[in-house]
């Protein structure tokens, strides 16, 4: 899709044969993290579709017929581990916007109390981000797995443990406050001098 702002189809189309820029969204369940990637992806912006561990997630639940407990992290965690990978090395050029990011590993791990595995921790040191965006918890539920941390305190302890293993990881995060979509995606195209969508609407 190609953003209804000139400006903004401009400067992404200058950026496309340049080197690769990575931007991260990020933050624990209930978020609106889906609902800012979707602006993300109407305002005619390279990102992900959907994270990775979801899809992963759910495949592991159907062959285990339950919810997933701290026995079954370590395989899970390596296999979104190499989709994030994956994803990252494929992206050559230009500006590209990520659903969640390698170092989000180190929250997750930590919540089931389990150490990083020597394989996040060397591609934590490998693949860099030009940018991190954790988006400050909502007071709704976005995902049918989302009810999974039905506890606010849970909810409030991921999200605190995604934040420091990006802090752990050497980023200095960008925080965005609740608000709605377009506010929050205009809040992160101003951070980082790109124009806002919408002013083109």
């Amino acid at each position: 899709m190609t953003s209804t702002n000139t400006a903004l189809t401009s400067a992404l189309e200058a950026a496309a044969t340049g080197d690769p820029r990575r931007y991260v969204i990020t933050g624990g369940p209930s978020s609106g993290k889906d609902d800012l990637i979707e602006a993300v992806h109407a305002a005619g912006i390279p990102c992900m579709a959907e994270e990775p561990g979801r899809e992963i997630y759910r495949k592991h639940r159907e062959r285990l017929g339950r919810h997933l407990l701290r026995e079954d992290r370590r395989e899970y965690s390596l296999e979104v581990l190499d989709a994030f990978v994956a994803e990252y090395t494929a992206h050559q050029h230009g500006i590209r916007f990520y659903n969640r990011g390698i170092p989000d590993g180190y929250g997750w791990e930590g919540f089931f109390g389990l150490k990083p595995t020597t394989e996040l921790e060397e591609a934590t040191a490998r693949y860099r981000y030009d940018a991190i965006f954790v988006l400050d918890p909502l007071d709704t539920f976005e995902d049918p797995d989302d009810i999974v941390w039905a506890k606010e305190r849970e909810i409030r302890r991921v999200h605190e443990l995604i934040v420091q293993g990006y802090y752990d990881a050497g980023y200095e995060p960008v925080f965005v406050a609740p608000d709605s979509p377009p506010a929050r995606l205009d809040f992160i195209c101003a951070n980082l001098r790109l124009p806002k969508p919408s002013r083109g609407a």
